[in-house]
């Protein structure tokens, strides 16, 4: 865990602003390779961990050994989600992801990393298909650390969609959760959300369809559990065939995303940043752009149409 609460101290400069956003305006003619974190979603409604109103400064994320032995982080982990859930359900893809989705059905860049669970990236990209030349193919969009769209269970191995899941829970929480509101500042990245320890008591968990346990998870990448190495190898090769790499919104304290930036770097290609507030990495990067990602992007958008 000491990767997620760790404070990004070690940055580079302030880069003028005219020379960060020219400069990242001209690695997109150089097909890159996008990575977006939790700043990406931000204005969709969704809040991230590490900015000023961050949830890492009100609870931490579970880790994947809690899911797996912890009986009651993991109930609590479940009440929470099934208030959450409908919040993020609810998020839309904005501007930002509607820019990033036209660029790649256009050819313009070499696919996206995403670290978000949140798939808005996806469902925007597949709106920005079904308008585009369909002579070009978009690049790949992978989500680093899984999706919170589906659920899986850690005995068995059986997966549910998130929504049927959701459907179960609100049925075995009849009568008992038909009051349960919250106010979208407690809501956390993961899509959990912060509730009072009452509720927690009385929700009911449902159990794995195929062989009853309770142990179950999204198909979301925990702290302490591993990107699997398939997935590692289709990103790297993004990386290979992409000509940079335009970090959107993230801090990079999490190890599995930071190591993209070093492998960029280990290859010397030129690296961007966009985002509001310091990022792991910054002294390797070519370009540092400190603002909101949604503008940043509005304003590429129309440099380079």
């Amino acid at each position: 865990m000491r990767s997620v609460q760790r404070v990004i101290e070690n940055t580079a400069p302030y880069q003028n602003v005219q020379v960060a956003s020219t400069g990242i305006g001209q690695l997109l003619r150089l097909k890159p390779l996008l990575l977006t974190g939790a700043g990406m979603s931000t204005d969709s409604g969704i809040p991230d961990y590490r900015g000023p109103e961050g949830s890492l400064r009100h609870s931490r994320p579970m880790t994947y050994q809690e899911f797996l032995h912890d009986d009651a982080a993991r109930h609590r982990y479940w009440a929470r989600s099934f208030v959450g859930w409908k919040h993020m359900y609810a998020a839309v893809p904005h501007l930002g992801h509607e820019i990033i989705a036209k660029w790649n059905a256009a050819g313009r860049i070499a696919g996206v990393v995403t670290q978000n669970v949140d798939g808005l990236h996806q469902r925007s990209q597949r709106l920005a298909d079904q308008q585009a030349d369909h002579g070009t193919e978009a690049g790949p969009i992978i989500a680093l650390h899984g999706s919170m769209d589906e659920i899986e269970c850690l005995v068995c191995g059986a997966k549910e969609d998130r929504a049927d899941f959701g459907v179960r829970l609100h049925e075995a929480n009849a009568g008992v959760a038909d009051d349960w509101e919250i106010s979208e500042e407690l809501i956390n990245p993961d899509g959990d959300a912060r509730i009072p320890q009452h509720w927690v008591e009385q929700f009911q968990m449902v159990h794995c369809l195929n062989c009853g346990s309770d142990k179950l998870k999204p198909t979301v990448v925990y702290f302490g559990e591993i990107v699997p190495q398939q997935r590692k190898k289709a990103i790297q090769e993004l990386l290979d065939n992409s000509g940079a790499l335009i970090v959107l919104g993230s801090s990079l304290a999490v190890m599995s995303g930071y190591r993209i930036l070093l492998e960029a770097d280990r290859a010397r290609k030129p690296i961007g940043i966009i985002n509001l507030g310091p990022t792991r990495g910054e002294d390797r990067a070519t370009f540092r752009w400190r603002t909101g990602v949604k503008q940043a992007l509005a304003w590429l958008d129309q440099e380079i149409s």
